[in-house]
């Protein structure tokens, strides 16, 4: 990875320029740049010599394109969701977003932690969605400690669902903090714990963990379950395995609309797990590929005399 110097994008009709404060780092980044995702889906990878990566933003709008909603206007601090294709991606001073994908920041956060919040809620807002459970209804949640998984959980409380999630020792209390009526342990042994707890299984589960197969012990015949990752596993007992593709609402303004409100009245945490320079993206990445983040690394687009970094 490099800093480049590029030309200077302007707006187009139907578009905004943000000059970006912060721009997150998440693992699709690393998929990105490691060439796995080209190999998987190379017509959303194409071949390009420059290429942005970088999925969401925080910062001000400086210019705008015609047909761009009134609220949307020069000086207005805004989150974004930004598509990495080419140079499309928000990892850069200044991204061009589509109007659709721009909603004002939330009040009360800064943009440095308000940059943290669209992808992996919006994400998790469609795991919740798509179980299509009534209140009352209980849900498992797999790598609840993790940002989808943080934020599924918040989502699934405030839809009035019971939530069971899961937890290593050292994140019990984080994950605590996001509203779980049970933390149970994670790993090889949290299936058969949510069956101690409910014999016939459970409603649903948000697989945000990536477990796979092995979710679905914990889910009651005809149950369905969340994967974030696009998994679909053994549809046996009825079991209904959907799929979560970000892509499909990229531009849904409402959605993201009503994220922002989560946010900003606390129902929503964002979370940040360091802040670096741009020319430091690369420790950024190694801590990623490190594991044990709780939090996004953020790239912080001002002058920094040293990058900092929690675990």
């Amino acid at each position: 990875m490099r800093v480049l110097e590029l030309p200077e994008p302007h707006a187009s009709a139907g578009e905004v320029r943000i000059k970006v404060a912060a721009a997150p780092v998440h693992p699709a980044d690393i998929n990105i740049r490691s060439g796995i995702s080209a190999k998987y889906s190379p017509e959303t990878n194409p071949v390009s010599d420059v290429y942005v990566v970088g999925w969401e933003v925080a910062g001000t709008i400086d210019e705008i394109g015609e047909g761009v909603r009134p609220e949307l206007t020069v000086g207005t601090e805004v989150v974004a969701i930004t598509e990495p294709i080419k140079n499309l991606g928000g990892q850069a001073e200044y991204v061009l977003v589509p109007a659709e994908s721009v909603v004002p920041a939330p009040k009360g956060i800064d943009l440095t932690t308000a940059s943290t919040l669209l992808m992996a809620s919006l994400t998790a807002r469609m795991a919740v969605d798509a179980l299509a459970l009534s209140p009352g209804a209980t849900v498992a949640v797999t790598g609840s400690a993790g940002g989808i998984g943080g934020y599924a959980i918040q989502l699934a409380k405030a839809a009035g669902l019971t939530v069971i999630a899961d937890a290593e020792d050292k994140d019990r209390d984080l994950v605590a903090s996001f509203g779980p009526d049970i933390v149970l342990p994670r790993g090889g042994g949290f299936a058969a714990g949510v069956r101690e707890l409910y014999p016939d299984g459970v409603a649903g589960a948000i697989d945000a963990g990536s477990v796979g197969d092995a979710v679905a012990a914990a889910v009651r015949d005809g149950g369905s379950i969340s994967a974030v990752k696009g998994f679909t596993g053994d549809t046996a007992r009825g079991v209904r395995w959907v799929p979560v593709f970000v892509y499909d609402q990229m531009r849904n303004t409402a959605a993201l609309t009503r994220l922002r409100d989560l946010a900003e009245f606390g129902v929503l945490t964002p979370r940040v797990a360091g802040t670096f320079p741009p020319e430091h993206v690369a420790e950024a990445h190694r801590l990623i590929e490190e594991g044990g983040v709780r939090g996004r690394p953020v790239l912080v687009f001002e002058k920094h005399s040293n990058s900092r970094y929690t675990r």
